[in-house]
């Protein structure tokens, strides 16, 4: 377990807006385990998800004024205003205290009342050894992980809302750092989430008005390694795709999809996007290994690695899960 290092910004913001948070929300923010911090509008309850024991009910409740001074005090700070004709906010807290984490707010009129979700990136970065000793990850997949990393396959993190996608990316970045230290890795996102370690390696994130796929076409000139995507979201999985099928393996990516099957489903969708047909053939040749997250009452687990291996004749993929213990494989 690596702990990521912060950096302090404004004490005059970071104290208002702990202030209205108060310090139940304020002891989330420091406690490793907490992943998400919400307020519902009907009772203005402070829940929490955890790594270790999924949703909790803190007992705590944040008032409707200190709930709306906390938004307003952040939609100041990104230069909008929080009104009935713009009642929705999308931002990004401070580093240091707040960690850079991510802001879904709502006021009147499509609430009844304030509401905000607040998604902290990883603060500590666990290696697949720590996923082992949680009971996370299987001893078998931790070692077919080791060799597709030491393989260079591309590998697609895939899993629902909050199952840990982008902290088992991290987890994956990780191992390619301690085994593939000689390497570029150039890492591309929407929010700052992902954190690298290694001496040679470019962070990239979209800046305002830009889409991912700029990035990505971008990144083909910075003579990367492997590529690594915090989320694929938009067209930018053709230009991602057509990068690991051509001299850039080993690659890492999250996607949205609850099965492999449907997350490959996802990625020709977005990859179409960019006014192009269907992309089985390049999927089937640019994905290699796909992780399956679930985020189940007991906690957040790898529960499937799949193996891609092309295309059945009627063009449906070859898919084959593999064996948590590393010696058989099911074909899907």
């Amino acid at each position: 377990m690596i702990r990521v290092a912060s950096q302090p910004v404004n004490d005059g913001y970071i104290a208002r807006l702990s202030r209205f948070l108060g310090p139940v929300i304020m002891g989330a923010f420091e406690d490793d385990d907490v992943t998400e911090i919400y307020v519902n509008p009907c009772d203005g309850a402070i829940r929490l998800d955890t790594r270790s024991r999924g949703r909790v009910d803190t007992g705590a409740r944040l008032s409707t004024p200190h709930a709306e001074q906390f938004l307003n005090a952040v939609a100041s700070d990104h230069e909008t205003t929080l009104t009935p004709e713009n009642p929705r906010l999308q931002a990004e807290l401070p580093s240091g205290t707040f960690r850079g984490s991510r802001l879904q707010g709502f006021v009147a009129p499509i609430t009844q009342g304030p509401a905000f979700n607040i998604r902290k990136p990883p603060s500590v970065v666990y290696t697949l050894d720590d996923y082992v000793a949680a009971g996370s990850l299987s001893s078998g997949y931790r070692a077919l992980l080791r060799r597709a990393v030491v393989d260079h396959l591309n590998i697609l993190v895939v899993g629902g809302t909050n199952s840990g996608k982008t902290t088992f990316c991290n987890a994956l970045l990780h191992e390619m750092e301690v085994l593939c230290s000689n390497e570029r890795f150039v890492i591309l996102e929407d929010t700052v989430e992902l954190q690298c370690a290694a001496e040679d390696h470019l962070a990239l994130r979209t800046p305002p008005g830009w889409k991912l796929a700029q990035l990505v076409k971008s990144t083909l000139r910075t003579s990367p390694n492997r590529i690594i995507v915090g989320e694929v979201r938009d067209e930018a999985a053709l230009d991602l795709l057509d990068a690991w099928a051509t001299g850039h393996p080993g690659g890492c990516a999250t996607l949205h999809a609850s099965t492999a099957a449907g997350a490959l489903l996802r990625l020709d969708r977005l990859a179409q996007r960019a006014n192009v047909p269907s992309q089985v053939h390049l999927i089937a040749e640019a994905v290699n290994l796909i992780a399956l997250l679930q985020n189940t009452s007991a906690g957040r687990r790898v529960s499937d690695l799949v193996r891609v291996d092309g295309l059945h004749p009627d063009g449906r993929y070859k898919l084959h899960r593999l064996s948590s213990e590393a010696q058989q494989e099911t074909t899907l």
